[in-house]
């Protein structure tokens, strides 16, 4: 699901950052939405 996040695709740092706690995130979500 988050290819991106297995190299360093991106050039700003705030970027890759952001797209780490968007894909944390996610998978939160979906853990909590399967209890």
């Amino acid at each position: 699901r988050w290819r991106r996040l297995v190299r360093d695709y991106e050039q700003r740092l705030d970027v890759s950052e952001a797209m780490i706690h968007l894909a944390m995130g996610a998978l939160l979500l979906r853990r909590i939405a399967n209890r």
